[in-house]
């Protein structure tokens, strides 16, 4: 929830902006805005629901995760069930609403912390580096080492691969 006026300058859409440039903005997002809520989903709740639910249960959690609900939400192409508040879908929303646009910066900025701490726990995938993309250096790893517990199951690239043991301390 932003404040009538943010000052943020250079706010679009995550995916148009650098790395470098989300992470400034999301820091002048979490110090300007009123309330922020994040809303995670697990691999396993992704494998269950698909990725379109999924992302609409996260995007539910996020709002319920605001200590006080909004009145209105603008929402980028989409209605988020379970929600009581009133929404907008605008389509291409990131790249035409302040609100919009910095949640956009503000999960995908989270989302990248999440693949840098999976990329030290499970060094052998690179997930600090393709962030769970299927690049051809993350299809490599999954040939090579097996799916790690925290592969979904329904990325095609894995639903045949078996899951990696993790190694045991002390040996």
């Amino acid at each position: 929830m932003l404040p009538a006026r943010p000052r943020l300058d250079g706010l679009d859409d995550s995916k148009k902006l650098t790395r470098k440039r989300r992470e400034a903005l999301a820091d002048a997002i979490h110090a300007q805005a009123i309330e922020i809520g994040i809303g995670e989903v697990s691999p396993s709740e992704i494998d269950a629901l698909n990725i379109y639910r999924a992302a609409l249960e996260a995007m539910r959690r996020a709002v319920a995760a605001l200590p006080v609900g909004p009145d209105q939400l603008l929402v980028d192409a989409r209605r988020i069930p379970g929600v009581a508040a009133e929404q907008t879908a605008i389509v291409g929303g990131d790249g035409k609403d302040a609100s919009i646009a910095a949640a956009s910066i503000v999960a995908k900025v989270h989302r990248d912390a999440i693949m840098r701490r999976l990329d030290a726990e499970f060094p052998a995938y690179g997930f600090g580096a393709h962030k769970g993309y299927g690049t051809p250096q993350h299809l490599a790893a999954l040939r090579r080492a097996g799916a790690s517990p925290v592969h979904r199951r329904s990325f095609a690239p894995v639903a045949h691969v078996p899951v990696a043991r993790p190694p045991v301390s002390g040996r």
